[in-house]
């Protein structure tokens, strides 16, 4: 048995014109989260990330919270995060775009639910990537996480790819993988256990943040 521990990355800038880098928050829960992991006696045997900024940033906060040296990590951007900005805009082409749509966390996320229904029914034009390939390139990478050697594995990602390999995972539909997704909170840890005998992934624990506590409820973003 191997267990896989998916690590969404900590806060990152929501509102400003570049997303991908963490905010100041999000710098402080990676370093967290590491300490945390420490302090739990886990060893990580593969390191493997997407190749988006917030996720170098986060795997970066993690080994130093931590206290280890700098590991070996693979990259892949096939645990890249679909691009929500570039797909609401698709959405929005030759139409008055809302106000707020990219600054407004309400106005934001009430409209990413519904585009993201959208996009999973094929109905939005020239999305940055269908619904088909994000889903045969989560299938993709699953398979290579999969097969990576050792005892812990710590995959550093996104909501978006989090939540759908729950969904693939659990056999739920496209809808419940939307409500996943939005539950999701930053530097969380979800925790699945995979059999190499079955070739199948258990959820194990899902959305923890153990470095939230009283004294750090501040800690505790969605976005």
């Amino acid at each position: 048995m191997t267990k896989i521990l998916f690590v969404r990355h900590g806060q990152a800038q929501f509102g400003h014109e570049n997303y991908d880098k963490l905010s100041k928050i999000g710098l402080a829960q990676s370093v967290a989260l590491g300490k945390e992991l420490a302090k739990q006696g886990v060893v990580v045997d593969q390191w493997i990330q997407g190749d988006m900024v917030r996720h170098d940033e986060t795997l970066s906060g993690i080994v130093e919270g931590m206290g280890i040296s700098v590991p070996s990590v693979v990259k892949t951007d096939d645990l890249n995060e679909y691009d929500f900005r570039a797909l609401l805009d698709a959405r929005f082409v030759g139409r008055q775009r809302p106000d707020g749509l990219h600054t407004d966390r309400k106005t934001h996320f009430r409209l990413l639910r519904d585009t993201l229904a959208l996009w999973q029914d094929n109905k939005i034009s020239n999305p940055p990537e269908s619904w088909e390939e994000f889903e045969t390139r989560l299938a993709r990478v699953s398979k290579r996480v999969a097969d990576l050697e050792g005892d812990t594995i710590l995959v550093v990602s996104s909501g978006g790819v989090i939540s759908k390999i729950i969904a693939s995972a659990l056999g739920l539909s496209n809808a419940k993988q939307v409500d996943v997704q939005l539950q999701i909170k930053n530097a969380s840890v979800t925790t699945f256990i995979y059999s190499r005998r079955t070739e199948t992934l258990f959820l194990n624990g899902f959305n923890e943040t153990p470095f939230v506590e009283k004294d750090t409820q501040h800690f505790l973003t969605y976005s």
